[in-house]
């Protein structure tokens, strides 16, 4: 299973963050490690939602898809 997933930083509930794994729970370890140049100032995270695919194709796309403007419009409204 591919995940795409979004966190939200839990000291400031306005940072988000949207990534693509397979290992949900070692990722957000790695983010709240600081592993992750992109994330490592708002750590620690929590993860806000996640959906699962079988296409690792299909789960890039919409993790793309997650990151555009029609997309962060989209998660407010609905995560």
């Amino acid at each position: 299973m591919y995940y795409v997933y979004i966190l939200e930083s839990e000291k400031n509930t306005k940072h988000w963050y949207v990534g693509v794994t397979r290992d949900l729970n070692r990722r957000l370890n790695e983010h709240n490690a600081g592993d992750s140049i992109h994330t490592n100032k708002f750590k620690p995270w929590k993860i806000k939602n996640y959906t699962a695919f079988n296409s690792q194709k299909k789960a890039e796309a919409f993790e793309r898809y997650l990151k555009s403007n029609s997309g962060r419009v989209f998660s407010k409204r609905h995560y």
